[in-house]
């Protein structure tokens, strides 16, 4: 193990439930999930295969045993073969775990599937959690003077309008091509995404970083400060307006800084990928994707990494996360997910680590072993409950 490491801990408190920001109320303790399984592309199918190795282990452990239920293909396999990045039957696998109260496990996905999922299921609501590691300090520049400086926030971005939707054409004139592409926010979109953000704030420290551009997009930021101020009004907290380059530098410079970040989608992909830089690595981002009934996909903020297929070099730590969010926030499974957090937390303590967290005096494994490391920690913390932060309910 790394001599600058201490011993391992978990968070100090509980999250507050992703539901309650939605004006849905939490989810209570489900005995027999209901989970989809999309393994997606790229090197999907290897991190979901190591997210499914440490539920096992959760299960044999928690006494619970999830109904797992295994969808068709996504992404650019299946626009090879279907001739859609999202075909129909995969789109019928969905309504049936919906339809059952379930919640989708997803594997990374090229070309327009995540986009046109969230446009299909109305998953309007992004929520991208930020929160970091102690144990990767080394790995990452969020460290000062060698002081460790926490970071806790909560990204509510836009999925189904703006940049990422609308029409777009590419087209020959006599003097070239043409490319073409026009999208919209209404106020209601802009609107139910605000109260989200503002519900969400009023839980945590009271303000909401809305991220706009100002003299690029004027009239989408005129909206978007219009309606977050009166959204933020009504639950009592603060709006602070900063627009996207200096909040990309701001990212960097000094993430502590932020608590609720609320942003349109394009600008949201960018600035949680940028915390991918600031975690570490973008291998342990992750995120939930939410209609307002509370369905919900789970999946890795990293694409399908075909470089990597096969190589067992990928990290797992964002898939295990998101589905340690999954259990969490979908099924009320609250011991299992911080015991997923925790088993994460002490693989990594103990020096465990793929190759892009690594860092001098650490164990590099692959893939697969790392998954099997978080499966035996759960395993041993089993035996010593005191090391697993749970919330009171």
């Amino acid at each position: 193990m790394p001599k600058h490491q201490k011993s391992p801990r978990v968070a100090t408190s509980e999250p507050a439930p992703l539901l309650s920001f939605l004006g849905l109320n939490s989810t209570r303790p489900n005995k027999k999930p209901l989970i989809g399984i999309v393994e997606g592309s790229g090197i999907g199918p290897e991190v979901i295969g190591c997210a499914l190795r440490v539920l096992a282990a959760v299960e044999q452990v928690c006494g619970f045993k999830c109904d797992l239920r295994h969808g068709g293909l996504i992404g650019e396999e299946a626009e090879k073969q279907f001739g859609t990045t999202l075909p129909e039957n995969t789109v019928h696998f969905f309504d049936e775990i919906f339809s059952g109260g379930g919640a989708i496990l997803n594997g990374p996905g090229g070309g327009r599937y995540v986009y046109d999922l969230r446009k299909r299921f109305d998953l309007f609501c992004k929520f991208a959690p930020v929160r970091a590691f102690p144990q990767l300090t080394r790995s990452t520049p969020n460290i000062i003077n060698d002081k460790f400086h926490p970071i806790d926030m909560l990204i509510v971005r836009d999925n189904v309008a703006g940049a990422y939707q609308g029409d777009w054409s590419l087209r020959e004139t006599s003097s070239g091509k043409i490319a073409e592409h026009t999208f919209n926010y209404t106020s209601k979109q802009v609107q139910r995404l605000a109260n989200v953000a503002a519900r969400a704030a009023g839980a945590r420290r009271g303000k909401i970083h809305v991220i706009v551009k100002d003299g690029g997009l004027p009239a989408v930021t005129t909206l978007w400060r219009e309606v977050s101020v009166a959204e933020a009004a009504k639950r009592n907290v603060q709006a602070v307006f900063m627009n996207v380059d200096l909040a990309a530098y701001e990212f960097i410079r000094n993430p502590a800084q932020f608590d609720v970040v609320l942003t349109p989608n394009l600008f949201g992909d960018i600035l949680v990928d940028i915390t991918g830089a600031v975690l570490g690595s973008r291998g342990v981002t992750f995120s939930g994707n939410y209609d307002g009934a509370g369905n919900a996909v789970y999946q890795t903020n990293h694409g399908c990494a075909h470089d990597l297929t096969g190589a067992d070099v990928a990290n797992p730590g964002g898939q295990i996360l998101s589905l340690a969010m999954m259990l969490r926030e979908s099924f009320g499974q609250r011991q299992a997910a911080a015991l997923i957090e925790t088993a994460l937390a002490a693989a990594w303590q103990e020096g465990w680590r793929t190759a892009d967290v690594a860092e001098p005096g650490c164990r590099v494994v692959g893939t697969r072993a790392m998954a099997e490391q978080v499966a035996q920690q759960i395993l041993r913390l089993a035996e010593k409950p005191n090391e697993i932060r749970v919330a009171a309910d």
